[in-house]
């Protein structure tokens, strides 16, 4: 597929000797090259919203987050890097069905409105996936930490958006039974922001595990009966 895509672009360059399409040639050979920095878009679109968020972020922290939209006045060279970029993390056979589209935002466009219809599958879920979770059935902090951020931006990307406050309420409400005395000490601190929270609960994590060790590589003591 990658070959059928090279010979796309030199038939292209023999045709018409434009700078734009040789800055997007070189960028693709040399994306083919470096690995990817996320899952690629599915040709089912079923990880589109995921993918979506990746696309922004990755895109913003390399200057270019608006070459995406229409109307922008970026260089050549920038639309050539946003276009092999979304080329490069979406799937193979959307590649090639998208192999004449060379404007990134006509390319974003397309996918969006292929794929940006499952809000309406996406939000119901999301909530129930709210309502169930519990910090209490995770063994990890971090792990809790993935599931409640994952759910966060679902519901954010639905146009429902979560507090800090929804979030320490969560949490706290969702202490098992037995860790009631240690959830009421984290509520007395009075934290305004789920980071400040976390940052306990991690600092607790690291020191019990300390603690579990220290007391496994104790020698066992064997008490004498007189």
């Amino acid at each position: 597929m990658t070959i059928i895509v090279m010979l796309f672009f030199i038939i292209i360059l023999n045709i018409e000797d434009n700078m734009e399409f040789h800055l997007l040639l070189g960028f693709y050979i040399m994306s083919n090259i470096a690995k990817l920095e996320f899952a690629t878009l599915e040709v089912s679109g079923k990880n589109y919203v995921s993918w979506m968020i990746d696309v922004k972020m990755h895109l913003e922290s390399m200057g270019i987050s608006n070459a995406i939209y229409e109307f922008n006045n970026f260089l050549a060279q920038d639309k050539a890097k946003t276009q092999v970029f979304l080329r490069k993390h979406i799937d193979e056979i959307l590649r090639f069905e998208y192999l004449d589209v060379t404007g990134p935002s006509i390319l974003w466009n397309l996918l969006k409105e292929r794929f940006d219809h499952q809000k309406e599958v996406i939000l119901p879920n999301a909530r129930d996936d709210w309502r169930t979770l519990r910090f209490q059935d995770f063994k990890k902090v971090n792990e809790y930490n993935s599931a409640l951020f994952r759910i966060c931006s679902q519901l954010k990307y639905c146009g429902q958006e979560v507090t800090d406050e929804d979030m320490l309420e969560k949490t706290y409400s969702t202490f098992h039974a037995t860790n009631i005395t240690l959830m009421q000490q984290y509520q007395m601190q009075k934290f305004t922001r789920y980071s400040e929270l976390n940052a306990c609960l991690l600092v607790a994590k690291q020191n019990n595990e300390f603690l579990m060790k220290n007391h496994e590589s104790r020698p066992n003591r064997i008490s004498s009966t007189s």
